[in-house]
Formats: structure tokens, sequence, C-alpha cells
């Protein structure tokens, strides 16, 4: 955790560069830090996956609308505060980069941020530890 989850109607692979969003909005998310300068989310937990719907229905189908849906999931133990920052942060950074797209097209916008309840979670793999020792 933190994973930053896009879903979004496949017509806007043609109008915007997917991959340079994921890239734009993991590193904003790098540079946000908490109350005492620390960094709110760990460089080897931060991933940001863009999926595009295979198949949607966006309004009342009488144009080409298009929507793109933005979820951040995160575990517990952060500040009200730094939650509402992270958000904030990372709604302006989506809202900054698809402004072209919202210049030329009706495009649906959400943005939510979720803390995690697990019921189990386990963090298999070796991804911290190549940030661990820089």
């Amino acid at each position: 955790m933190p994973h930053l989850v896009i879903l979004y109607t496949k017509q806007l692979d043609a109008e915007l560069d997917m991959g340079a969003l994921c890239r734009h909005l993991a590193d904003t998310m790098l540079t946000i830090k908490d109350g005492a300068g620390k960094a709110v989310f760990p460089i080897g937990g931060t991933r940001v996956l863009a999926y595009a719907a295979a198949h949607s229905a966006v309004a009342d189908g009488s144009g080409d609308h298009a929507f793109c849906y933005l979820n951040l999931r995160m575990g517990r133990g952060r500040s009200e505060s730094v939650k509402q920052q992270a958000g904030e942060v990372l709604a302006a950074a989506t809202r900054n980069f698809l402004e072209p797209v919202l210049a030329q097209r009706p495009l649906g916008l959400t943005f939510q941020l979720d803390e995690g309840h697990e019921a189990f979670d386990a963090k298999i793999g070796n991804l911290h530890a190549v940030f661990a020792k820089r």
C-alpha cells in the first residue's frame, strides 16, 4: 500500500498518455510529506495502475462521454489531516494533468481516497528492501 487504481473509459487512450498520468501521480504521491516532514507514502509501496473499461455506459448515451475514476487505497495509521492533504494534492495533480482533455470533451472525473480495514493483509515480495538500502 498505497495503491492508486485508475478505471477509465477506453476512448481516453487516444486522448491522453495514461502511462504518463500514472507516473505523474506516483511522483506526486512521493512528494507528500506529513507535518514532521516525513514521506506519507513509502517508495516501495507506491503503485499506480490504470485499466481501460472494455465496456462502459456513461450518462444517458447521448454522446461520446468519457469517465475516469481514481481510487487511492492506503493502510491505516495516517492522521485525518494527512489523508485530507494527500487527497487534495492528488486530486489537484489529476485535474491539472487532465485539463487539456477537460477543455476538449465531456469527462466525468472522480477521485476517492479509502483507508483499509483489512481482514487479512499479507505483504509478500522484496520491493521494499530495494529502497530500504537507499
